[in-house]
């Protein structure tokens, strides 16, 4: 049964939404289990250590997003090209796909790792992070560049099996992953008192795991394709194909983790609380996101494999019952956080004010899950097809030019003497807004159908 599951899935056959549907449920639950990494991590830091240092890690992610957009931009371009490479059935062209991405990431660690470092101080200093929280927050990142190289490689791997349609095998590895993660947190900061750094810590190690896991596994995928020395000499086809293809996707993420480092400092104004709030949200919203993320990447491969075998018409009508099923899903999951959510929410602080804070903003957001089901599903579509640059388009209109003016606009016109920065809810009003704007533009480029000549040829 365990064999059958994590055999890779052929997404050209059979009834599009079951295929669909049964590749997304492991994501999902593979979701979760990821979404428990940084949920455990806000938990143990709220709970034994204080509401500055839940401040501390939540002004460090956007940063650390920021790190990551270059192994998301590779991911992505792999991703694609192994979907289409496995549905056209090119075994060599597949082969070198695999073995170029394992070296491209390789360099992009050694680089990072070079350049970041020495930055992380400065960069935060620029982002008017409170000083009660900088010291925190700076070593929650240098340790997390540090081990870069295990979410890098989680990224790259789990996005080539996945583009194999095996989701099952990925959710197994998280699943190992989130477990060592929680055993680790506690340990680090419950018990040996490393503070936020052990975290930090205990993520890196969780993640190297599972990519070793991946890793294992996808030496022994050779009835696909080939994996030897050979194919990780970089071959400026494949290379080029990967960055073409990766690098509107690269510049999405960079230019969304832009806008939240932008967003962040406008954020930081408000104080420790409203911060550490926010980081409440975020956590919440990870899981209300989850079906939305989940059933854009299983779109990506399904139309990758689809595409590569030429069979456009299934694309269409897969596209269709694919967003159904991600704005169906979306629903219930948002409708239970917002029954649930105070609860939730208490999970993470005992403090009332910042609980009643936190669910007050996170009500603003609850529409706005919907139209992101919408927006990440037909973006899956088109990137597997190869169109990666209209999503790419998208993003930079909604986050640079809609977002962040929105966000400081209504902070700007809603000073008072008793309010000098202006009302908080101008975070997420602004990002419900570039959510909504966002699912109405991928509705209508989707429809003009440019992404049905992009595939690999």
């Amino acid at each position: 049964m365990l064999k059958k599951l994590s055999a890779p899935t052929d997404l050209t056959q059979g009834t599009p939404w079951k295929g669909i549907l049964w590749f997304t449920l492991p994501m999902i639950i593979g979701n979760i289990a990821q979404q428990l990494y940084s949920t455990v991590d806000s938990v143990v830091v709220g709970r034994y250590i204080g509401d500055n240092a839940l401040a501390a890690v939540g002004s460090a992610m956007p940063i650390l997003n920021m790190l990551l957009v270059l192994f998301i931009g590779i991911s992505a371009g792999v991703n694609i090209m192994v979907s289409q490479y496995f549905g056209a059935q090119k075994r060599e062209s597949l082969s070198y796909t695999i073995g170029n991405g394992l070296t491209v990431t390789a360099i992009a660690c050694v680089i990072l790792i070079a350049v970041a470092t020495p930055l992380i101080r400065p960069v935060l200093v620029m982002l008017n992070t409170p000083e009660a929280i900088l010291n925190d927050c700076a070593n929650y990142l240098l340790i997390s560049v540090i081990g870069i190289a295990g979410m890098a490689y989680y990224n790259i791997l789990s996005g080539i099996i996945r583009g194999l349609g095996d989701s099952f095998s990925v959710l197994i590895y998280l699943l190992v992953a989130t477990v060592i993660n929680i055993v680790l947190d506690i340990y680090f900061v419950a018990v040996v008192k490393m503070g936020v750094g052990g975290v930090a810590l205990a993520t890196v190690i969780a993640q190297c795991i599972s990519s070793v896991l991946s890793l294992i596994k996808l030496a022994k995928m050779h009835e696909y394709f080939d994996f030897g020395w050979k194919f990780l000499k970089p071959v400026s086809q494949y290379v080029k194909t990967m960055i073409k293809l990766g690098l509107p996707s690269g510049l999405t993420q960079a230019i969304f983790s832009s806008a939240m480092i932008v967003v962040q400092s406008l954020t930081n104004q408000f104080g420790e609380q409203f911060i550490a709030a926010n980081v409440v949200i975020m956590r919440v919203d990870g899981f209300a996101m989850m079906p939305n993320f989940s059933f854009g990447m299983a779109l990506t491969t399904y139309a990758g494999q689809n595409v590569g075998a030429k069979l456009y018409d299934r694309v269409t009508q897969g596209a269709k019952q694919g967003t159904l099923l991600a704005v169906l899903f979306s629903a219930v999951i948002t409708g239970a956080i917002l029954l649930f959510g105070k609860g939730l929410m208490g999970i993470f602080t005992e403090t009332k004010d910042l609980v009643e804070l936190s669910y007050k903003l996170m009500q603003l957001l609850a529409v706005g899950y919907i139209a992101v089901a919408v927006t990440q599903s037909l973006s899956g579509i088109m990137r597997g097809a190869g169109d990666t640059v209209t999503p790419m388009w998208i993003s930079l209109i909604t986050t640079v030019f809609v977002r962040v003016p929105v966000a400081y606009g209504i902070s700007f016109l809603t000073r008072t003497p008793e309010l000098p920065f202006g009302r908080q809810e101008c975070i997420q009003i602004s990002l419900l807004f570039s959510w909504v704007l966002g699912a109405v533009m991928t509705v209508i480029f989707y429809r003009f159908g440019k992404w049905k000549s992009k595939a690999i040829q």
